[in-house]
C-alpha cells in the first residue's frame, strides 16, 4: 500500500486509498496511522473502497498548526473528504478516531451513513487528571503546558518519542494493546515505525481529557450536547479484555446513542480487534454496512 497525499488549507494529509465500491473512510487511533488498518483494508477492500487518512500531527500528515480539540480533527477530516469530492462514505474509527469520528458524525451529519466504532473512546472524554505520588487527584490540569509534565500518562510518552525509542514504544504496546493475540514481527515492525512518526502527542491528550459531548458536566467542564446531533446508526465493538477503552465508555456511547446504537461485545478481544479477531471484524463491518 502506497499514501497518496493531498492539501486541506495550511496541511497536507497523507493517506491510504485501496479497493473499489461504496466508501469507507477510517480514522486511525493515538499513536498510530492510517497503516495500523492494514488488515481490515485487505479483508474489505474487494467490497469497499477503503480510504484511511493520517491525522494532522501524525504519520506522514503535515502538522504545521497545533490544535485543541477533537474537533478540529474532525474539521480536518471533513476538509479531507471535501478535497476528495466524497460526499457522503460508511465510516470506521478506531480509538481516539472513534472520538474524531463521533465529532465528525455529530457535526456532518448528512454526510456520514453509518459509523462503526472499534474500541472507540468515550462521548465524556479520556480521564487525566493531577497526580500526587503518582496517583490520580481527579483534578484537571489548567493547561496543556501543566499536563505535559503528568509523571504518569503523558511525560513519559513525551520523552519516548523526543528520545525515538522504538524499542520501548514496541513494549508499550505489547502490555497494553495486544493482550490477546500478537502481530507477526514485520507487521510490528511496520505499525511501530508509523507510531513514532507522531508529533502531537501533547495537543491529542488534552483533546482527549476535555472531550465531552454529553449534557454533563466533567472536571474538565460542561458538556456541549452534541451527540445528540449523530442522525446515522452506529456499531460499537466492546473487547472483553481491552485494558486501554473500558466498558464502561463504551457503554456511555452505547446508552447516550439510544436506538441509534448496536453493541457487539467481542469475547477473548483486547483494544486491536484488526490483530484479535480480524476475520470477524470484518464481516462484522461488511455485515453492518450492507444491511
Amino acid at each position: 500500500m502506497e499514501k497518496k497525499f493531498i492539501s486541506i488549507g495550511n496541511e497536507t494529509l497523507a493517506y491510504l486509498d485501496e479497493g473499489q465500491g461504496d466508501i469507507v473512510l477510517m480514522v486511525h487511533g493515538n499513536m498510530s496511522s492510517s497503516v495500523h488498518y492494514e488488515p481490515l483494508i485487505s479483508r474489505i477492500k474487494d467490497k469497499y473502497r477503503c480510504i484511511a487518512v493520517d491525522l494532522r500531527g501524525f504519520g506522514d500528515s503535515t502538522y504545521n498548526n497545533r490544535f485543541d480539540t477533537l474537533e478540529e480533527l474532525a474539521d480536518d477530516v471533513n476538509a479531507f473528504t471535501e478535497a476528495l469530492g466524497l460526499d457522503s462514505y460508511y465510516l470506521v474509527g478506531w480509538s481516539n478516531g472513534g472520538g474524531v469520528s463521533l465529532k465528525l458524525c455529530a457535526k456532518y451529519p448528512e454526510k456520514v451513513k453509518k459509523f462503526f466504532d472499534i474500541e472507540g473512546a468515550g462521548l465524556k472524554g479520556y480521564p487525566l487528571y493531577k497526580k500526587e505520588n503518582y496517583q490520580s487527584t481527579g483534578k484537571p490540569y489548567e493547561s496543556k503546558e501543566a499536563m505535559a509534565q503528568d509523571p504518569v500518562q503523558v511525560g513519559p510518552m513525551v520523552s519516548i518519542f523526543e528520545k525515538g525509542d522504538g524499542a520501548m514504544m514496541a513494549s508499550i504496546w505489547d502490555a497494553t494493546i495486544y493482550t490477546v493475540n500478537k502481530p507477526t514481527r514485520e507487521q510490528s515492525d511496520l505499525w511501530i515505525s508509523e507510531t513514532m512518526k507522531q508529533r502531537n502527542i501533547v495537543d491529542l491528550d488534552w483533546a482527549l481529557a476535555t472531550l465531552n459531548m454529553s449534557d454533563e458536566y466533567t472536571p474538565y467542564g460542561a458538556g456541549d450536547g452534541s451527540i445528540k446531533n449523530i442522525k446515522c446508526p452506529v456499531a460499537l465493538t466492546m473487547g472483553e479484555k481491552d485494558i486501554v477503552v473500558p466498558d464502561y465508555m463504551v457503554l456511555d456511547n452505547y446508552n447516550a446513542l439510544g436506538d441509534l446504537a448496536t453493541l457487539l461485545p467481542y469475547e477473548n478481544c483486547g483494544h486491536s480487534p484488526m490483530v484479535d479477531c480480524p476475520d470477524r471484524l470484518a464481516g462484522d463491518v461488511i455485515d453492518f454496512f450492507s444491511k
